[in-house]
């Protein structure tokens, strides 16, 4: 039923060009379907919370593990209105996100970068890179698929 919640999506709006080529899990919870895009290939995975206040890009091949939360939006705590403040997310293309990864507004993840289990990113990831941590930070170099 994949292609289906991706057609689904895309009746309410969502950027999905095929959507019989993206996974989508009848458990992910996604906030405003308007503000998704998914590319060929790419996959939200079981209990993921896209809090898209912004738009959430998913590129081609970009994997979403079980129980992400991608959060496109925060408050300006330094004033005392709090206002809403949102910045888009995007997660490049063949980018894989381990189970438990939070993703805070703003940030961009590079190509083929793999984000390992439970981290916490708040700042861009460069491309071919496996990153871990809280703060999530770059530990090596990713090597060429086989």
């Amino acid at each position: 039923m994949h292609a289906f919640r991706a057609w689904l999506l895309k009746l309410f709006g969502a950027d999905i060009a095929e959507p019989a080529q993206v996974v989508v899990f009848p458990s992910a919870r996604i906030t405003f379907p308007d503000k998704l895009v998914l590319a060929p290939r790419a996959m939200v995975g079981p209990g993921v919370t896209l809090y898209n206040l912004a738009t959430i890009t998913l590129e081609r091949g970009a994997n979403i593990s079980q129980n992400c939360h991608l959060c496109a939006g925060t408050h300006d705590f330094n004033r005392w209105s709090m206002p809403l403040v949102t910045a888009p997310i995007v997660i490049g293309k063949n980018a894989w996100l381990g189970a438990d990864v939070f993703v805070g507004p703003g940030v961009t993840i590079g190509e083929l970068c793999v984000v390992g289990a439970r981290s916490v990113v708040v700042k861009d990831l460069p491309p071919r890179k496996i990153c871990v941590g809280h703060p999530c930070r770059a530990i090596k170099d990713r090597g060429e698929p086989a």
